[in-house]
């Protein structure tokens, strides 16, 4: 399963997801349904569910080529991002590196544009570390955190209820923990064994509590491009939770 996120074309793909401005997405040679615009930056506007005070540090899981870690970062003093994707890890860590990549958007058949990703502007890019690891074994001493970030990652692990249990040890007492997910249990990600036995919504509560107190439920969209007239549109799941009130133990 690990290849499927190595191949170039799929990396190419995150990082005009994640770094693509809204021109290099939808370029403006034509018009463009509103609710695809309104699916643009999704791994920015799914950290906006945090609240919005500083804190101390935070875990993005399942980062791909860390957008959303970057975003962490405007209001954390330390920020881990962590995939299980070797090549978006090397992305992500180079443009922590202030090193712009370059790539190709595909447009059809042999014709591709090349493009360059940046990283954000204004992020002081001490606060960061990418590492690449495994969201079902995560190392026993990763600490815990005032914020933790897993956006579209448990419809695609084999046995997300690991990491489910795992997150009352990662979410430091009075921290937030944000959720995404778009639902799309299939079998070559996750074995219908360990699908949830309802509703996604449901088994997130039952899961989660008493740890957590879930604080807020709505819908983002996002859009991937893959080629100039295919595109994938979808809606994630975002959940808020809270723990009681308490410091954490970061990795620094």
């Amino acid at each position: 399963m690990k290849d499927i996120y190595e191949s170039p074309k799929l990396l190419a793909e995150y990082l005009l997801f994640h770094y693509g401005t809204a021109d290099e997405i939808l370029p403006l040679d034509r018009a463009w349904p509103a609710g695809m615009t309104d699916a643009l930056d999704f791994p920015s506007r799914t950290t906006s569910h945090f609240t919005p005070a500083t804190a101390r540090c935070g875990l993005d899981l399942g980062c791909a080529v860390g957008r959303s870690t970057f975003e962490m970062a405007r209001t954390c003093d330390y920020v881990t991002g962590i995939d299980f994707s070797e090549s978006f890890i090397r992305a992500a860590d180079a443009l922590r590196q202030g090193n712009p990549l370059k790539y190709d958007r595909h447009e059809e058949g042999r014709h591709h544009t090349q493009l360059l990703a940046r990283p954000p502007a204004g992020i002081p890019t001490e606060r960061l570390l990418f590492l690449q690891g495994d969201a079902m074994n995560l190392p026993q001493d990763l600490g815990s955190f005032d914020r933790v970030h897993a956006a579209n990652l448990l419809c695609r692990l084999p046995e997300p209820k690991r990491l489910l249990d795992r997150l009352p040890a990662l979410v430091a007492p009075g921290g937030e923990l944000v959720l995404a997910t778009p639902c799309t249990w299939l079998e070559e990600f996750t074995p219908p064994e360990n699908w949830p036995p309802g509703g996604t919504l449901d088994w997130l509560r039952s899961s989660l509590s008493p740890a957590f107190t879930l604080l807020k439920q709505t819908e983002e969209p996002f859009l991937i491009r893959e080629t100039a007239r295919k595109f994938q549109w979808t809606t994630s799941l975002v959940t808020v939770w809270r723990r009681e009130s308490g410091d954490a133990d970061c990795l620094k």
